[in-house]
């Protein structure tokens, strides 16, 4: 536009006007701008991460939840539940090349429990944790990784349950990884808050794993 030519009209009707259209403008502008902000936050684990057994994964799973505590406190992220039955520290990965094809702001990794109940070497579970940890940080380096720390039964033995209970507050101190100390606190072990199998919880369990997980997700989610 020729600014010589560009004058403010001497009519307050039309200059009122004049600025109502250029602020919509200024609006219309910024819609796809806010929308290509949206940021990503993956969650990439095992059966728990799934909702296996649930009614609706889609709705009652933790990562589900989460979404839905996201929209209600309006922030601009999506999650992406990356849960995969059965899913081991080695079997993670070989699939999270796959997983990081898509843009990633925040990852959290909840692995480790099938191992532990195969009776895997911690060291080898800790082993396969970092290198997908090194996964997520060589592509996406401004990324914000949560670690979700997992227990044994003490039918594991005494022995392997330290060490196995080590691998995630070490691992979390080594690459400063925010840290859930236990992902299943207050559900694991209680009847009520599981599926017959004992081992994954159940809607009512579901919902307070997704309450454990906000308290560490939530203040990485803000500007």
């Amino acid at each position: 536009m020729d600014a010589a030519r560009f004058k403010w009209s001497r009519s307050p009707r039309v200059g009122i006007a004049a600025i109502a259209l250029a602020v919509a403008a200024a609006f219309a502008g910024l819609v796809p701008t806010a929308a290509a902000r949206e940021r990503t936050l993956v969650f990439f684990g095992d059966s728990l991460t799934a909702g296996f057994g649930l009614p609706d994964p889609d709705t009652q799973s933790y990562p589900a939840l989460v979404q839905a505590k996201i929209d209600a406190s309006h922030l601009p992220w999506h999650v992406v539940n990356a849960g995969l039955s059965g899913e081991t520290s080695a079997g993670g990965l070989r699939r999270i090349d796959w997983v990081l094809r898509q843009r990633v702001d925040a990852f959290v990794l909840e692995l480790g429990a099938n191992d532990g109940l195969r009776g895997t070497a911690p060291g080898v579970t800790q082993a396969n944790l970092q290198l997908i940890i090194d996964r997520v940080r060589a592509q996406y380096p401004e990324a914000k990784i949560v670690l979700a720390g997992m227990k044994m039964p003490p039918s594991m033995g005494a022995d392997y349950v330290a060490s196995f209970d080590a691998v995630f507050p070490a691992l979390a101190s080594k690459n400063g990884l925010v840290l859930v100390p236990f992902l299943l606190e207050g559900v694991a072990m209680n009847p009520t808050l599981n599926q017959g199998d004992d081992m994954h919880p159940n809607a009512e369990g579901s919902a307070l794993v997704a309450n454990t997980v906000w308290k560490w997700v939530l203040p990485l989610l803000g500007p």
